[in-house]
């Protein structure tokens, strides 16, 4: 059950400026007190993906976890997620896409060598339309990420609390910089994505992330530098989408 009321879609900037104000483990409680069980966490078991999946569930233990597996990602990746979800005890909630990895290939072929409009067909079958699934399976109105504005250009402009189509996105270490992110790794003995010593800063599907070399971004890691945004947070043109 809700204890406080909706946001009103039009109040929202106002009540994401008030959040701004607080710390994030402030506007974790806000958002389980506001959406209750309608309130889920998604990860990545990403480079920095420990900090939120910490954050979180020291307030929410029992919030549902959904990790969208590919089928491509590192076997890095699927070791990390094994052992954060054993320590961190999460309520761990598996989506994939509805066609195998292997079939995707026999019939489309190497979607992520296909260009712009590869990548974004190859993530929305893989990323975008399991996770609207995944909302809808769980009964979840909001969303809580880990994005952040410092990650990309895409990202600059994030406020704490937004609504994408008719899901509420709260983010709340959205201001947090890397001196922030590394500070609360070290301050509660969590790890960083095990590439990440391997020169990795952001880590998805093997074929679509990279070491960082010199002169470049972090974001020009990512799908061949060919787009930052691997469709979660995008627009993804679906009128009968929740996200």
């Amino acid at each position: 059950m809700n204890t406080v009321s909706l946001p009103h879609p039009e109040m929202l900037p106002v009540e994401s400026e008030r959040l701004e104000r607080l710390p994030a483990e402030e506007r974790v409680r806000w958002a389980t007190e506001v959406f209750g069980d309608k309130l889920i966490l998604s990860t990545s078991f990403g480079i920095q993906s420990a900090v939120m999946l910490h954050l979180v569930t020291q307030i929410a233990p029992e919030i549902p976890v959904v990790f969208i597996d590919t089928g491509y990602l590192f076997p890095e990746t699927y070791k990390f997620a094994d052992e954060l979800t054993a320590r961190l005890k999460l309520n761990l909630k598996v989506y994939s896409a509805q066609i195998t990895a292997a079939r995707q290939e026999a019939l489309h072929g190497k979607l992520w060598e296909q260009g712009r409009e590869g990548l974004e067909k190859y993530n929305f079958i893989n990323k975008v339309e399991p996770m609207n699934r995944a909302m809808q399976e769980l009964g979840a109105t909001a969303w809580l990420t880990g994005l952040r504005r410092a990650q990309a250009r895409t990202r600059e402009h994030l406020d704490v609390v937004q609504l994408q189509k008719r899901t509420y996105k709260v983010q709340p270490i959205v201001e947090w910089s890397e001196r922030d992110v590394y500070q609360y790794l070290t301050k509660h003995g969590l790890p960083y994505h095990p590439l990440w010593e391997k020169g990795y800063v952001s880590v998805g599907d093997v074929h679509s992330s990279a070491p960082l070399t010199a002169g470049q971004t972090a974001e020009e890691t990512r799908f061949n530098g060919l787009k930052r945004e691997c469709g979660l947070h995008e627009s993804n043109g679906k009128a009968d989408f929740q996200i």
